[in-house]
């Protein structure tokens, strides 16, 4: 089963863009402030494209304009998972694993307190090996990136 286009329901951010193209109609005298009024209260209530889409049969463009998916968007700077290196990753596994290490260490064998410096160490180490450069490094690679 094929949806109409004009069936698909929109979010808010379609009903924002709508306003701010009803706005730019009123700026240019197409829309006097009563008719916006009364087309951002009905752009309000819209659910769909087509309802939305109506309010501007007899506007010329800019016309709201929608997108066919939305996908949520990610910070810039944040680090994809499938771009870290084996030894990231085993860096990143290392502090959990040598937290627990240190517990056992501490129950079992040594009960003495300084063990649970070991996680710590391993993790200023981590931090050390790819730490605030490698994560600068990483944000300014993504900033030359053209398609961004």
């Amino acid at each position: 089963m094929e949806i109409n286009p004009s069936d698909i329901r929109i979010g808010d951010a379609e009903r924002e863009d709508a306003i701010r193209k009803l706005g730019e109609h009123m700026s240019d005298g197409r829309l006097g402030v009563d008719e916006y009024g009364d087309r951002t209260a009905r752009v309000a209530t819209a659910k769909t494209r087509g309802e939305l889409l109506d309010l501007f049969n007899d506007l010329p463009d800019p016309r709201p304009a929608f997108k066919q998916s939305i996908a949520p968007t990610q910070p810039r700077w944040a680090v994809r998972r499938d771009e870290r290196t084996v030894g990231e990753r085993i860096w990143a596994a290392m502090v959990p694993l040598s937290a627990i290490l240190a517990l056992v260490l501490f129950l079992a064998v040594f009960r003495v307190w300084f063990v649970f410096l070991i996680p710590a160490v391993v993790a200023v180490a981590g931090g050390a090996i790819y730490g605030e450069d490698w994560n600068h490094d990483r944000r300014r690679r993504y900033r030359r990136r053209p398609w961004d």
